[in-house]
């Protein structure tokens, strides 16, 4: 096997350009249960008809398991939007269409957003939240409505592949799941807010009017997205996350 290019590197795993094949190549200490996860999300998401690449194979490469999915040629929304300032606007409808798009389908067998953010609230410890804004937490994560639509969990622009012809593929499905829209609007939100607030405000405009959902009910579920994603422990998101749990008023 000749790996051709690093298309990018984490902490605990590779992701390597082979041929007409993406490789997704994980540390040796990244538990197997994840990774077989991930590739079954993958799979489950794919057969929606979503635009997304086909999986390939689950194996193991120098003693390291790795996913391995079609190439997608073509640029990130990213970095479309980086070279063409101008036209971000057009470019987030684009996004927003896209993610709406998601929103439609069902995967009934994909776990539950509102389950799994529960597991990861309950699992800080004190010293990342204490047992009153816990409590707040889940009391609102209870509370808001049990829905069945496919969410993606990261969805943003670098997880968009514009081809030559224009049209647009998803990756990553790591964190699919099935729930409230409105939480993985929550969630785009923050990681664009984590750069830049105002384009995270345009990004939230834009979605609202298209999806016809109150912009104070996506914001409802900011403070529940914001702590389940302290269980990561990035220091150099911590502070930022922390202070969306703080500023929201639970009443």
């Amino acid at each position: 096997m000749s790996l051709e290019k690093v298309l990018a590197e984490r902490k605990d795993k590779i992701i390597y350009k082979d041929g007409d094949t993406v490789i997704k190549l994980f540390g040796s200490s990244y538990p197997k249960s994840d990774i077989l996860n991930e590739a079954l999300n993958h799979a489950r998401v794919e057969e929606t008809g979503l635009p997304i690449p086909s999986i390939r194979a689950v194996s193991v490469i120098d003693g390291k398991w790795a996913i391995t999915i079609d190439y997608i040629e073509g640029r990130t929304l990213e970095e479309i939007m980086i070279d063409d300032p101008d036209n971000f606007e057009k470019y987030l409808e684009q996004m927003v269409d896209l993610q709406l798009m998601v929103h439609t389908k069902r995967s009934p067998l994909l776990n539950n957003i509102k389950d799994k953010m529960k597991r990861k609230i309950s699992s800080l410890d004190d010293g990342e939240i204490d047992d009153m804004t816990r409590y707040e937490l889940n009391t609102r994560l209870e509370s808001m409505s049990r829905h069945n639509k496919v969410c993606h969990g990261d969805f943003n622009p670098s997880n968009i592949i514009v081809s030559s012809d224009g049209s647009c593929h998803i990756i990553d499905w790591s964190h699919a799941t099935q729930g409230n829209a409105s939480a993985d609007a929550a969630r785009t939100y923050l990681l664009f807010a984590l750069k830049d607030k105002a384009k995270a405000d345009i990004y939230l405009d834009i979605f609202c009017r298209k999806s016809n959902i109150a912009k104070q009910y996506v914001q409802g579920w900011l403070p529940i997205v914001a702590a389940s994603q302290l269980v990561k422990k990035n220091p150099e998101e911590e502070k930022f996350l922390k202070s969306w749990i703080d500023v929201i008023d639970y009443q």
